[in-house]
């Protein structure tokens, strides 16, 4: 079924049985009060959604499902998928969500820096776990957004409202830093399945078919978005992803350098690039020795 296109937050009050929004580009509801009763069951927002739930096991967001009932936080750009898995009931929620049409932003700060936070490109099984005391924090913030929603509108109301929101997205960001490092078990199961994944290609015929490895390549076999993906290296290891392909090329360069007597041209096709000196740039960027070079330190 085609996705349903949600133009408005009216709208997707319409569609969830709630009353019409107090505020026309932003809203704060209780997900425990959406209607059931929808035929649709996957939406496209034309804006930003942020969530806390409990009790998401039948909700997918892209083509991932939840699998867990703890709290968490899911954050959605304009553009993404949201929908029901139609084998299932009904998801029993608790918690809120967080609308915020991209005009409500309109002439602030926020409205750039948004697209700054890479969260928003993250798939729902990269969601926030909370810890009580974060959950607290976050709870409150909503709360001060909430009460303003709900307050008389005045000239004041949307610079208070988007402190609040820029305040909650630093959270954000710090707790998913916070996130990288406590889940050390699940990360490095990725860096692990990132590492096989990245020998298996480097030992077939791939690269010459199909040359390096993209980000997103990579991202897909692991079943994780390319932007977690990059932040989770970027914290454990300081790299790029990208990086981490360069570096996973020069390793296998240096192999066949100083293991092999193929000739730099050779290798350079071997391991999927067009013109050899491209890779001779790139080798040098990374070892600050040409190709040649590195090979003569072993004779």
């Amino acid at each position: 079924m085609k996705p349903y296109n949600v133009k408005s937050i009216t709208e997707i009050h319409r569609l969830a049985g709630l009353e019409k929004p107090n505020h026309p580009l932003i809203s704060v509801v209780d997900v425990s009060k959406f209607s059931n009763k929808t035929e649709v069951n996957a939406v496209i927002f034309d804006f930003y959604a942020v969530s806390l739930k409990r009790g998401c096991n039948n909700l997918l967001y892209g083509q991932q499902k939840y699998d867990f009932d703890e709290g968490l936080m899911a954050f959605m750009a304009p553009g993404q998928i949201l929908r029901g898995d139609a084998n299932g009931s009904p998801p029993k929620l608790e918690g809120w969500m967080l609308f915020i049409h991209p005009d409500f932003l309109w002439n602030a700060p926020l409205s750039k820096k948004i697209k700054q936070y890479e969260y928003f490109g993250y798939a729902t099984n990269e969601a926030l776990f909370l810890s009580d005391r974060e959950e607290t924090i976050v709870n409150g913030i909503i709360e001060n957004i909430r009460n303003e929603y709900n307050a008389n509108i005045d000239k004041f109301s949307q610079d208070v409202i988007i402190a609040q929101l820029e305040l909650l997205f630093t959270y954000a960001q710090r707790f998913y830093e916070r996130q990288f490092i406590t889940r050390k078990i699940t990360n490095h199961q990725i860096l692990g399945k990132l590492e096989d994944v990245l020998e298996n290609y480097f030992n077939k015929e791939d690269l010459v078919s199909k040359g390096l490895p993209t980000v997103q390549f990579v991202a897909d076999k692991l079943n994780i978005s390319s932007k977690y993906l990059g932040s989770l290296l970027k914290q454990l290891t300081g790299q790029s992803t990208q990086q981490h392909l360069h570096d996973k090329l020069i390793a296998k360069a240096k192999e066949k350098l100083s293991t092999t007597e193929l000739s730099v041209s050779e290798i350079a096709y071997q391991l999927g690039f067009e013109h050899s000196q491209s890779f001779s740039k790139l080798f040098k960027s990374k070892t600050n020795f040409s190709p040649l070079a590195f090979r003569s330190s072993f004779n």
